[in-house]
């Protein structure tokens, strides 16, 4: 259980091609032992919760798979730098309608938008909980900013462009 005060500033990350370098494949190569992670994430979002920030990562893979997904980000590591604890939200349905959402019909953001509208209803009506949000979908944006967040703090990763090594 996470408890936060009522003036608490959200980052929300997307997981799946943007803390894990592809969409499919950010699921099925942890599997197999192999690492494929946006290089200096960890590093990201550790200064990102230094600086004062909560970190949410959500993500529209099925409830059936929550186990891995919270045990693939709790164990990730980066030149021994782990990510910062924060709450996973995954979807509530299924394999098969989650991957009909996703493959199929291409709206991930039904789900996100409506967790996202649930999690700032926690907060007092006249607070903006949400500061920034990652992503690597057309629809992670719209996700955040159907709850608010300025367009200018939503980051869309680019998967043709990679960090330096010497990133801070």
């Amino acid at each position: 259980i996470y408890l936060w005060k009522w003036n608490t500033k959200v980052v929300i990350s997307d997981v799946d091609g943007t803390i894990t370098k592809s969409d499919v494949l950010g699921q099925v190569m942890p599997l197999v032992g192999r690492d494929w992670t946006q290089t200096g994430v960890t590093r990201l979002f550790s200064a990102i919760k230094d600086n004062g920030y909560e970190l949410i990562f959500l993500s529209a893979r099925a409830i059936s798979q929550a186990y891995l997904t919270r045990q693939f980000l709790v164990n990730l590591k980066q030149d021994g730098e782990a990510l910062p604890d924060g709450p996973v939200v995954i979807s509530p349905d299924g394999l098969f309608p989650s991957l009909y959402r996703e493959v199929i019909r291409r709206a991930p953001h039904e789900f996100k938008i409506g967790c996202l509208e649930d999690i700032r209803a926690l907060f007092p009506p006249e607070c903006q909980p949400f500061y920034a949000g990652f992503g690597n979908r057309d629809t992670d944006e719209i996700s955040y900013l159907k709850v608010g967040i300025p367009k200018g703090k939503i980051f869309i990763i680019n998967p043709k462009v990679r960090l330096p090594s010497s990133f801070p």
